[in-house]
């Protein structure tokens, strides 16, 4: 079962929200579409029916059933968690086991606990549930994992990786580049400017670290300088001392200093950058990001091949972890 999106096109009060694109979604794909709040909403208007593209189509079985899993869906407080997958068993004529769901977004201990009771992750575990009780053969997911807790992720992951398993058709919409990278086959960047695929990383060990190692021994002996980071907002220039810095992102070419919660362009590279702050404990830790090792909290396992850093910042960020920058770092940790 595939979902097929032909020339799309959606005009908004004279302007382009995207252009024509092309799109298809096979079964046992999980692709991510990363786009902004106005997109993502006029996408899940158009795929449920509540308005139309204003060129192209959208090609999909219509005998075939679509399932939203929201951002913001609204929950029945007062039931017990069983009572509200039960609820959905009829709605939808299920043939789908409510012990086995319960299992599977692993909320059995809690069934008979009533949702308002529940933390926000477990109330987005029951919103799992309830699309696994429709047994769509497509998902249609609204940012999944916004504000998960690391053990929902985990869960969301499993569940992931079981649907595309059994041949269902994913499409996840997404504003968060990194999120994507811990789950999907393909991303892709949709705005005004149109589709445009995001390079997912494949790297060996080999390629790692394109210095000899006695580049790599001349780099970290440099000593210690004291240089700040320069980025420009609204025609001023902020200085950033490099311990401030959590993270560093690249996006479509643009680098991002981020710091309390807060984003900021810069003009260097982040090879550049790579080269500035080595000597202040930060690690390229993906071809995309690079991090300060010192604001690092939780090294998390998603899959073999995906990893993320959780950071001790007040938005707890999660920045991805390449295979081979996670042997790297196993290395500089002195773990096996």
């Amino acid at each position: 079962m595939s979902m097929k999106f032909i020339l799309a096109e959606k005009q908004m009060n004279d302007a382009i929200l995207f252009p024509e694109f092309n799109l298809t979604i096979n079964e046992s794909e999980i692709v991510s579409l990363c786009t902004n709040v106005n997109v993502r909403e006029q996408l899940l208007f158009i795929l449920l029916g509540k308005t139309n593209l204003s060129k192209g189509k959208v090609e999909f079985d219509a005998e075939q059933k679509l399932g939203f899993y929201f951002l913001r869906e609204g929950e029945y407080e007062r039931l017990t968690v069983k009572e509200s997958l039960q609820f959905f068993h009829r709605i939808h004529q299920s043939d789908q086991s409510i012990e086995e769901v319960l299992q599977t977004v692993q909320l059995e201990i809690k069934k008979n606990k009533r949702i308002k009771e529940l933390s926000y992750s477990e109330k987005k575990r029951v919103q799992l549930g309830h699309i696994l009780i429709q047994n769509p053969a497509i998902y249609i997911m609204e940012e999944p994992d916004q504000n998960l807790d690391i053990e929902s992720k985990k869960i969301f992951i499993n569940i992931l990786k079981m649907l595309s398993s059994s041949q269902k058709t994913i499409l996840i919409l997404t504003g968060q580049v990194e999120s994507a990278l811990a789950y999907s086959d393909q991303i892709y960047r949709l705005d005004e400017k149109g589709l445009h695929p995001i390079q997912l990383e494949v790297e060996t060990q080999n390629d790692s670290n394109t210095k000899t190692g006695n580049e790599h021994k001349d780099k970290i002996v440099q000593p210690i300088r004291f240089e700040k980071i320069p980025t420009k907002i609204n025609e001023k220039i902020v200085l950033f001392d490099p311990p401030e810095i959590d993270y560093i992102e690249s996006i479509e070419g643009q680098t991002f200093l981020h710091n309390k919660g807060e984003s900021f362009p810069c003009a260097f590279t982040l090879n550049d950058l790579e080269e500035r702050l080595l000597p202040f404990g930060f690690f390229r830790c993906h071809r995309s990001y690079i991090v300060n090792l010192q604001k690092v909290r939780e090294v998390i396992t998603w899959t073999r091949n995906s990893y993320s850093l959780v950071l001790d910042d007040s938005e707890k960020s999660s920045i991805p972890l390449s295979k081979t920058k996670m042997t790297d770092l196993k290395g500089m940790l002195g773990l096996k």
